[in-house]
């Protein structure tokens, strides 16, 4: 072989990776010069002594500097370790083994039952559905709790909210929806929650039967960003099964977590805080996770259950806001409804499902409008009743309200442990306002 051959040969070779070197490390990431990466590429961190290794995401550009947040932790990482270029960006193995199992964000089991075989890589960040790629909303989507059947039915591909504040019951909830739901694949992401909720979740709340469910946790002690790409990774997962052309439940508990880990992100970076000391890129990053969720024309659907803690039962809080106008519905948990023994707390008042007038018969439409209008004179016209200040024969609409006061209040209440075939809710919602 001619030597001008092997040297050309040699060259096309890269013996030694290009790297940057750490210039400064502070509390939440790090900034680095050496490198020309873009915003949202994927490096490996390695200190000089290969002690410590972390995967990062570029967050920030500057003329001659970029800033990576860790999907670890600063700690043990110190001036002059290097920064490699990752060539294969943020990906993660997805397949049918997922099934049934317990996983960090990156897909690495976390539930003690041994490694995954997975051969399929697939982004984290991926767009959404084009809007005329949409199929139309038309089926029903029951989940066999009778208050949001029969009241406010939900649709195939359909994006609701759960809100509540702390201790109202929406695990109990989120519980009852997935094992109660149509849907063959079920999607849990657990964002930033407290560590001991995980396994209480799958034992309490699921009866420890994770048949065709996947859980994706990042719990509170994660790094921001794992708590924040915890989520769109689940999202992801969902999104593999859509396209083998299944019917998916995607649950996500809880956004404001992954808000605030966004929160975390965009401050240490220098962003504004605005409302509440969210920065404007944490209200852009919602519909970037949400509008991913939904059905797609020749393919499955992506059915979506997002929970919101709403901090002090303030209904304006600006995470909730933003979440509301990008949902097809939402569901407001009442605390002062436990008070009266009424589970799941769901306020039918303050609660809508956007699709529902859609997927629904007549029949069942107008028995859930007159439903909603004798529980909304009951409650209008509470106080009179309980002092005896309201005389029998004034108001025919009252007096039906209040012989029916019984009836409504124990649709309301459910147990745990009950799934109610949709038919059955309908055929009772119908019964009860006829009557």
């Amino acid at each position: 072989m001619p030597l001008s051959s092997l040297t050309d040969k040699l060259n096309k070779i890269n013996l030694s990776p290009a790297f940057a070197v750490i210039t400064k490390v502070n509390a939440t990431n790090f900034e680095a010069i050496g490198l020309r990466p873009g915003v949202g590429d994927i490096v490996r961190v390695s200190s000089v002594d290969d002690k410590n290794e972390s995967l990062g995401m570029v967050t920030a550009l500057d003329e001659a500097k970029f800033s990576i947040s860790p999907f670890g932790f600063v700690e043990g990482f110190k001036i002059g370790d290097r920064v490699y270029a990752s060539e294969t960006g943020l990906k993660i193995p997805v397949g049918e083994g997922l099934l049934g199992r317990v996983v960090s964000p990156l897909m690495r089991p976390i539930d003690g039952k041994g490694e995954i075989e997975l051969d399929e890589l697939m982004s984290v960040i991926r767009p959404p559905v084009a809007a005329m790629k949409r199929g139309l909303i038309d089926e029903v989507f029951s989940v066999g709790v009778k208050t949001i059947d029969g009241l406010l039915t939900c649709g195939k591909g359909q994006k609701l909210g759960i809100f509540a504040g702390s201790g109202v019951g929406k695990s109990t909830l989120m519980g009852m929806i997935v094992e109660g739901c149509t849907a063959k694949i079920k999607v849990i992401a657990l964002i930033g929650e407290r560590g001991r909720e995980v396994p209480e979740f799958v034992e309490k709340n699921l009866g420890g039967d994770l048949t065709n469910t996947v859980i994706v946790v990042a719990t509170s002690d994660d790094s921001a960003l794992m708590r924040k790409y915890g989520a769109f990774a689940a999202m992801s997962v969902a999104e593999y099964f859509k396209e083998q052309g299944q019917d998916v439940l995607f649950m996500m508990d809880s956004v404001t977590r992954f808000a605030m880990a966004q929160r975390e992100i965009g401050l240490a970076l220098g962003e504004p805080p605005t409302t509440k000391g969210y920065p404007p890129s944490t209200l852009s990053l919602l519909p970037q996770l949400m509008e991913r969720a939904g059905k797609e024309e020749g393919k499955g659907s992506i059915t979506a259950f997002f929970t919101v803690l709403v901090e002090g039962d303030d209904m304006s809080d600006p995470i909730a806001d933003q979440s509301r106008s990008i949902l097809d519905g939402h569901f407001v948990l009442d605390r002062s409804l436990t008070d009266f023994g009424i589970y799941p707390p769901i306020n039918i008042l303050n609660s809508a499902s956007r699709l529902m007038n859609d997927i629904v018969t007549k029949e069942h439409k107008m028995a859930a409008f007159k439903f909603r209008r004798l529980y909304a004179t009951l409650k209008e016209n509470e106080v009179l009743i309980r002092i005896g200040a309201y005389q029998k024969g004034s108001d025919v609409e009252i007096d039906e309200a209040i012989d029916k006061k019984e009836m409504i209040e124990n649709f309301m209440k459910q147990d745990k442990e009950e799934q109610i075939p949709f038919d059955e809710t309908v055929a009772a919602i119908i019964e009860l306002v006829a009557k």
